[in-house]
């Protein structure tokens, strides 16, 4: 947010607004969190656009330039509330707090300013706090950097700093869209020279300084953040993935103004260690969010089942990058099996799982500097299961090569484990303020300090019973706030026995219905308990900085343990999924093969059930010659949904997972290409078929023998020759150059003809019947092509008015009898060019049967009319005249 164009002579202002001005201009384009006492205070345009967004009160304190000044305001013990709200409506904010408190600033001089200083921005990929996090979905930042200029290397560095999750990557330029699709970031970074990519912006992205996206800058931060002076033990990393390393870290030190969160080493990722799925494709299959952002109705929704925050990140995280390596992949799935077949030690895992706290994103917060007593006693508590669980599983036999690899990362934290469970209470509080969460007997000195801070307390309350006596005033009560501290108050009534020379009490305040005194006695006993509380909280705050000092040691063995237990979630879950379904485990072999048996939309499945009806499980099978189906059928016949469901078979089983079919039998997919419906972009000026087109022409320039693809009524958005001769075109391409397995779902009846002259290719049609003028769809895929596409019976199904359905039907009349005279649009497709001018064929003639028919009135008939008009009718019928 902009400050004020004018600002008042420096002479002029207040020092208040001198030292606003000086944040204001450091915190850049962040609105401002000014901390006075106990709110955080908003001005000039930071207050506007906050008041708005947060729709609270925008009201004005004190003049700038001889005008108000907007401000507005929020509580600070409930200002992460209001963060979040503005961090999720795009804003970014800086934390000004008070450095010191207002006795210190009084030492320095009577009217000294008190101190204030940027300690945190809070940006949309910085967050930690459980209050703005959402616990099942990753928070990630992503940094970019090219080397090269334009079209030149992209290096991607990507972070979730509320796990310490690092991974980066090298990619060409093209492949940018769809790994920013997979990692979906919460933010993204990039220096001021890139541009758009593909002639398209990066969404939600922002310049950062340049200079910190120099790939030699990565060497400062090693040391800081673990401990090496080179990268190399950590892998061979590009100019470009050091680069947009730098920019990210040089973003996370900025944010955290010197304070540099947890991070694993970073995980060096290629494009073709996970199976490739553009941001088209995300969207259509709808993996982990629908199109309308909602994971409820996406695969993930289908099918999570698992009981902690960790393992349901990890699950999003495995389907949005499938695997390429089948070991990985069965290494995955023998865990799923084992589990699956085992359904005793399968609940008991869960079962411990559900009550374990999130250890990760609380050892997150402990590193950054912001974590709680509540946070080392989730520590405390997480590895202790997580340490139980190795002692259950480690007794088990013939165990899984992922389960045994997995079991030592739970154990071996028995010392920190030990010192924060004598350390801490049994449920530590989240506010480290007021102190408490040191168990007895931990510190004699500690217990000693409360002892007297207690006793001091218990004086307190008989020097109160001795005052009531003393002065006959049985409403006389001892309180206590943050500013008189401990403190006399009677009833005004009762006030004037107090307000006495030599009465022992001295006058301190006087409010409505009640006044307020001090004494001597009282004075002495508050000041030891204060004294002894004071003494008692800085004791407390030294055992906690040194829990946090040892769990900051342990803390890549800590995420370890994090992320086995988050795998172990991930994994009982898709078994539990598994058994509850009736899934298959799949099989992976060589070659190009695609065979399911019984194949089911998990997410279709779902909704069906819940209306008690049954899924109409279907085969597919792409099979060596045979890769390549045209499938027809009526509109809701379920033509994009069989499409669907294969694509979410295949992706569920690279991610390690049972898949919804009876069998499923595959070979590893490299690419997976979606090219189901489409809609304006008008933003970029692109209507529904440049979509289409555009998506289609991705999916030719792309796919490989290696990769499936799934294309959904091309041509559909065009002129029908346009759009016949185009779907006609991308099916050959596809049969002839691209040679991968391909389902194309289509109602150009006319692309049958292909069949006879297309090796691979081979028809079949979803069925339907008709029975007594109604439309039954089964939704079954059968060998064949659809006898007719039934579109007047779907637009009956759809409530269209009769009267336009019967236009419709003389006009598709028309039009076949055009077709019986002229072979139909499909004629001398097999030669070039694919059309000639378009044939109008003649009106028909007017049908006197009908008409002679229609004009009848059988009631009014006698036998003898009756009889004439049969002979009448037998006329007409044989010669055409009346």
């Amino acid at each position: 947010m902009d400050q004020p164009t004018t600002q008042a002579p420096a002479a002029a202002m207040t020092p208040m607004m001198a030292q606003y001005f000086a944040l204001k201009a450091e915190a850049e384009d962040c609105l401002l969190f000014y901390r006075m006492g106990d709110f955080f205070e908003l001005f000039f345009d930071d207050a506007k656009a906050a008041a708005a967004t947060l729709d609270i009160a925008l009201t004005s304190r004190g003049e700038h330039g001889g005008e108000p000044i907007p401000m507005c305001g929020v509580p600070a013990h409930s200002a992460e509330m209001y963060l979040a709200r503005l961090i999720r409506a795009g804003h970014r904010v800086a934390i000004a707090e008070q450095t010191e408190t207002p006795a210190q600033a009084k030492a320095r001089g009577s009217k000294a300013l008190v101190g204030r200083a940027i300690v945190r921005y809070v940006t949309a990929g910085t967050l930690t706090e459980d209050a703005l996090l959402d616990s099942r979905s990753d928070n990630i930042l992503a940094a970019i950097a090219q080397v090269g200029g334009a079209g030149g290397v992209i290096g991607v560095a990507a972070a979730d700093i509320s796990t310490g999750r690092f991974e980066t990557l090298a990619i060409a330029e093209s492949l940018l869209p769809a790994e920013l699709a997979r990692l979906r970031p919460s933010e993204t970074i990039h220096a001021v020279g890139l541009g758009p990519v593909n002639g398209v912006a990066i969404d939600g992205a922002h310049l950062f300084e340049n200079h910190a996206f120099d790939s030699n800058r990565v060497e400062q931060f090693l040391d800081r953040c673990w401990g090496v002076a080179t990268l190399d033990g950590f892998g061979q990393f590009s100019r470009a993935e050091r680069a947009a390393m730098a920019g990210l870290l040089s973003y996370l030190d900025h944010a955290g103004k010197g304070r540099l969160p947890f991070l694993t080493p970073p995980v060096q990722r290629s494009a073709g260690t996970h199976l490739s799925i553009d941001s088209a494709t995300r969207e259509s299959l709808e993996i982990v969010q629908t199109m309308t952002g909602q994971r409820s109705g996406s695969l993930l929704g289908a099918i999570d089942r698992t009981v902690t925050g960790a393992g349901a990140r990890l699950l999003g995280a495995d389907l949005s990058a499938p695997l390429l390596d089948q070991g990985e992949i069965d290494g995955r799935l023998d865990l799923v099996h084992f589990l699956h077949d085992a359904s005793g030690q399968r609940s008991h895992l869960r079962g411990a799982l559900r009550s374990m706290p999130d250890i990760g994103r609380a050892l997150g917060r402990v590193v950054m500097g912001r974590g709680s007593p509540r946070d080392l006693g989730q520590l405390r508590d997480g590895l202790t299961g997580a340490r139980l669980l190795r002692e259950r599983l480690g007794d088990l036999g013939d165990k899984p090569t992922l389960l045994t690899n997995l079991l030592p990362a739970l154990d071996g934290h028995g010392q920190l484990v030990d010192h924060l469970t004598r350390a801490l209470v049994p449920s530590p509080p989240t506010e480290a303020s007021s102190g408490g969460y040191i168990a007895d007997g931990y510190d004699a000195a500690l217990d000693e300090l409360r002892a007297m801070a207690g006793d001091g307390r218990r004086a307190i309350a008989a020097l109160e019973a001795r005052y009531r006596e003393q002065t006959g005033i049985t409403a006389l009560k001892i309180r206590h706030n943050g500013v008189l501290g401990y403190h006399v108050e009677v009833p005004a009534r009762s006030a004037d026995t107090l307000m006495k020379e030599g009465s022992g009490f001295t006058h301190r305040q006087s409010l409505a219905g009640v006044v307020r005194f001090n004494s001597v006695d009282l004075h002495e006993q508050a000041s030891r308990v204060a004294q002894a509380g004071a003494h008692a909280l800085a004791a407390e705050a030294a055992h906690l900085e040194e829990m946090i000092a040892a769990v900051v040691a342990h803390k890549s063995a800590i995420s370890r343990a994090a992320q086995a237990l988050a795998r172990l979630d991930v994994s009982s879950a898709l078994a539990e999924r598994a058994a509850e379904g009736g899934w298959s485990r799949p099989q992976f072999e060589d070659g190009q093969c695609l065979d399911i048996v019984g194949g089911r939309h998990p997410v279709v499945e779902d909704a069906l059930a819940k209306d008690s009806e049954a899924f109409v499980a279907n085969d597919c099978r792409l099979v060596g010659d045979d890769r390549l189906w045209l499938v027809t059928g009526p509109n809701m016949g379920g033509k994009s949904t069989f499409l669907r469901q294969n694509a979410l078979i295949i992706i569920l089983a690279q991610a390690g997972s049972y898949v919804p079919a009876a069998s499923a039998r595959l070979s590893l997919v490299d690419r997976l290409f979606s090219r189901v419906g489409a809609s304006d972009n008008l933003a970029r000026g692109r209507s529904t078929f440049m979509v289409e087109m555009v998506e289609t022409a991705a999916i030719l320039a792309q796919a490989t023998e290696r990769s499936f693809v799934i294309l959904d009524e091309v041509g559909r958005g065009t002129s029908t020759y346009d759009g016949l001769a185009l779907a006609w075109a991308v099916v050959e391409a596809v049969h002839e150059t691209n040679r991968c397995r391909c389902l194309f779902a289509t109602h150009y009846h006319e692309l049958t003809r292909l069949a006879e002259k297309l090796d691979a290719l081979s028809l079949h049609h979803v069925s339907a019947r008709e029975w007594k003028g109604d439309l039954v769809l089964l939704h079954e895929v059968v060998p064949g092509p659809a006898d007719r596409s039934y579109g007047l019976a779907v637009a009956r199904l759809a409530g269209l008015p009769s009267a336009v359905l019967a236009r419709a039907k003389d006009v598709l009349s028309r039009l076949e009898a055009g077709k019986a005279k002229t072979g139909g649009i499909a004629a001398g497709l097999d030669d070039l060019p694919l059309f000639a001018a378009a044939i109008q064929a003649d009106p028909p003639e007017a049908d006197l049967l009908r008409e002679t028919l229609t004009a009848l009135d059988v009631d009014a008939l006698s036998p003898r009319d009756a009889l004439d008009q049969l002979y009448r009718l037998k006329q007409i019928a044989a010669d055409g005249q009346a």
